[in-house]
């Protein structure tokens, strides 16, 4: 069975839901899109990875602003506002009833090609967008039982040449780093940086905690995850030292505990890194507090959206 961060637990609910696909709602065994599609031809597009908490589509703003940013860079006009996009996502959620424990996944991209080319100039409708609700609640067992990383020869990349902060559809680089990792044994994939620090893994952002201190990566070479950034700030509204620096496989190999973040997933502990033992039992002391600092925030959320 697959294990890793992006388990999640079975709903038979998820085989009728229905796919926004262009300002219609599809039955999901009938929902298409060309094959002259950007996304589909050249991986050009921008995505975005929503939870549905309680009614709130918890950090809205802040996913929002990666969106809007990366398809600034990629020269990308969405042709339309948060506000409506907002509205096609509850247009998504409602026309399903769904109210809590949902994943959802925002895809743009550039639009349908006249032909197959990378050219922009060649695209002959505006954006696609496909909005998939789904039932996601991850599973508990990988909160229990913890990921095994593997370090791969893939590096991430310099921001020169694609710049790992950009939350694209060009993900080929990381999933040949995650089949290096399932060759070897492993759940996923750990990857450093161009000068052979520490960066993150291929889906999620990499902790480390030693000496009662967290460890996570400058950030110059790594995802700009939502959820990274929120560990962060619940590190430091508790007090917690939470540094942002260079650090190398030799200091991941001493660590007293490991974790990854991801929206999915929120924090899943790492019990073992190429081979080497950096825990028997997890959570962690640290990793099981900022687990509860980090939920906690999410309910500080929904409460504030509510208000």
């Amino acid at each position: 069975m697959t294990h890793g961060t992006h388990n999640a637990v079975e709903d038979p609910r998820n085989e009728d839901v229905l796919i926004y696909v262009n300002g219609e709602l599809l039955p999901r065994n009938e929902a298409k899109i060309s094959v002259f599609d950007s996304g589909y031809l050249v991986g050009d597009g921008v995505w975005e990875g929503f939870r549905l908490h309680n009614g709130v589509l918890v950090f809205l703003k802040e996913h929002y602003d990666r969106l809007f940013q990366g398809a600034k860079a990629i020269g990308m006009d969405l042709g339309m506002t948060r506000e409506e996009i907002t509205a096609k996502i509850w247009e998504t959620l409602k026309a399903n009833d769904m109210q809590d424990g949902v994943h959802v996944r925002l895809m743009f991209t550039r639009g349908i090609k006249k032909t197959p080319s990378q050219d922009p100039r060649l695209t002959i409708s505006g954006p696609n967008l496909v909005i998939i609700a789904e039932y996601k609640k991850a599973d508990p067992e990988s909160r229990d039982r913890g990921v095994s990383l593997f370090t791969s020869t893939i590096r991430r990349g310099s921001p020169d040449y694609l710049d790992p902060r950009l939350n694209c559809h060009s993900k080929l680089h990381e999933v040949q780093a995650l089949i290096q990792a399932l060759e070897a044994g492993a759940d996923e994939a750990l990857m450093l940086d161009i000068n052979g620090f520490v960066s993150t893994c291929n889906a999620t952002n990499f902790f480390m905690v030693k000496n009662g201190e967290v460890w996570t990566s400058t950030g110059q070479y790594c995802m700009n995850g939502i959820t990274r950034a929120k560990v962060i700030e619940v590190c430091d509204n508790a007090g917690i030292p939470c540094y942002q620096k260079n650090f190398s496989l030799f200091d991941v190999y001493d660590a007293d505990e490991a974790f990854v973040t991801g929206s999915f997933g929120g924090l899943t502990p790492v019990t073992r890194v190429d081979g080497r033992v950096l825990a028997e039992k997890v959570p962690g002391i640290m990793t099981r507090r900022l687990q509860s600092l980090y939920d906690q925030a999410i309910e500080a959320e929904v409460i504030r959206a509510k208000a």
